[in-house]
């Protein structure tokens, strides 16, 4: 790469990205209050987002124990990162399968109402 884009890259590989990730927190929380505050929420799909957070949690003790035990990143260290990426595969399972149980209830309710009123 050459011209204007290479400076701006150098630039940002020298930012230490740690500050932007407990930042990023801040709106996260905010997002998992607002959910809870909304009655159609699947209680599944709410805990599966907040199960986001120990995904994180274990990212970070992920890139702590492959730094420290292994001197290399956690994306280098086959086994600590399978294993944060298995908490994040059940957040997002946890969330399709609360979308998709309300989805199948929500469904359920509007064809028995069908019945009734054709009844």
């Amino acid at each position: 790469m050459t011209g204007w884009s290479q400076p701006l890259l150098d630039g940002l590989a020298g930012v230490n990205p740690a500050p932007l990730f407990a930042l990023s927190l801040i709106p996260y929380l905010a997002f998992l209050w607002w959910a809870r505050q909304i009655r159609g929420m699947p209680p599944l799909a709410w805990r599966g987002f907040a199960f986001t957070l120990v995904f994180v949690a274990g990212t970070v003790v992920g890139s702590i124990l492959a730094s420290s035990l292994h001197g290399a990143r956690l994306a280098d260290v086959d086994p600590l990162h399978g294993s944060a990426e298995v908490l994040l595969t059940v957040s997002n399972v946890m969330v399709l399968l609360g979308f998709q149980g309300a989805s199948i209830r929500r469904r359920t309710q509007r064809a028995a109402a069908a019945r009734r009123e054709a009844g």
